[in-house]
């Protein structure tokens, strides 16, 4: 059974009322997206700035509401939970932010960040078990136990995202949805940072949802990889498929913007013209349309369903038909 199913969701922010014709409109940031999510897999997640990764994420773990659709966890229904019964299921989905730095209190300690969420749910009996059970979790992440009472300014962003590991660990997680948790570090910790989540997964047989921009290090740590487009999702696949055969054209412009060390082996560059479309007022069709180099009359009115295009290949686009082994 899947560890997590998302069936249909979205996630719409409305605007306020127009001021003369009193029209209502919202930003439709996830629109209609579905999947699953093994016990112990990585799924990545990938996509332009504004397609809605971020606020995909967010939504499962509720820290904004979805506006539609079902999200299963565990088989249960997680969309509809509130209060206490939220809380108490909360803490099998944590969450890794992007900046290192603005998602830790800098006014606590290390020790009263991590020891945070062991307070709330109670996960500790005593101080000394509290404070046994953070030095433990900090060794898991390779920090030691003098930095208890230091502050996140004394870190670096690398040490500063491996506290922020440690206190989504506090409470045994079986997900955790990582927010692009590389992005703001140099090349050389982001390789440390992935070797660690990796770690993390082989010794806790945790599930990753890792939403990032850069198709190498999905490529790395992902078994399967997930493209989104303007809310949607536009194809999906394991990852050495993705990237050695996608097959929607938006896809393939984001791998030919993927440097290759060999240069002779470089990829011709996919220049899209134009900016992403407002998610207000999304394109009819297929939502890529007006920036896609080989549309026809077709997807300006027709929406492409995601549909399988090979074994285990699901593609949103009419001209990306099914593989006919010979």
């Amino acid at each position: 059974m899947p560890l997590l199913e998302v069936e249909n969701l979205q996630v719409h922010f409305p605007l306020p009322h127009h001021l003369f014709s009193g029209v209502r409109e919202s930003v439709k940031a996830v629109d209609g997206v579905s999947f699953t999510l093994a016990p112990g897999e990585t799924l990545g997640l990938v996509g332009e700035s504004g397609c809605g990764k971020t606020t995909l994420g967010r939504a499962i773990v509720r820290l904004v509401a979805p506006t539609a659709g079902r999200i299963l966890f565990a088989g249960e229904d997680w969309a509809g939970r509130r209060g206490a019964a939220l809380r108490t299921r909360r803490r099998e989905l944590q969450f890794i932010f992007q900046d290192p730095f603005s998602s830790l209190n800098p006014r606590m300690t290390v020790e009263n960040i991590v020891g945070e969420a062991l307070d709330i749910h109670r996960l500790a009996d005593s101080p000394a078990a509290r404070h046994a059970r953070i030095v433990e979790l900090l060794a898991d992440v390779g920090l030691d136990a003098d930095y208890l009472r230091r502050y996140p300014h004394e870190f670096s962003g690398g040490q500063r995202q491996r506290i922020g590991i440690a206190r989504a660990l506090a409470v045994k997680p079986k997900l955790i949805i990582c927010d692009e948790p590389v992005s703001a570090l140099d090349v050389s910790v982001q390789a440390q940072i992935i070797n660690l989540l990796q770690d993390l997964q082989r010794e806790h047989g945790l599930a990753y949802l890792f939403i990032a921009h850069d198709l190498a290090v999905v490529e790395h740590i992902s078994r399967r990889v997930m493209v989104m487009y303007l809310g949607k999702v536009v194809e999906l696949a394991d990852a050495k498929t993705i990237i050695r055969s996608p097959r929607h054209p938006y896809t393939q412009a984001l791998i030919s913007a993927v440097p290759e060390v060999d240069p002779e082996n470089q990829r011709q560059r996919i220049r899209l013209p134009g900016d992403v479309p407002s998610p207000i007022h999304p394109p009819s069709g297929c939502p890529f349309h007006p920036r896609c180099p080989v549309a026809e009359a077709r997807c300006r009115t027709e929406a492409p369903e995601l549909r399988a295009v090979g074994a285990h290949h699901l593609a949103a686009c009419h001209l990306a038909g099914p593989i006919i082994e010979a």
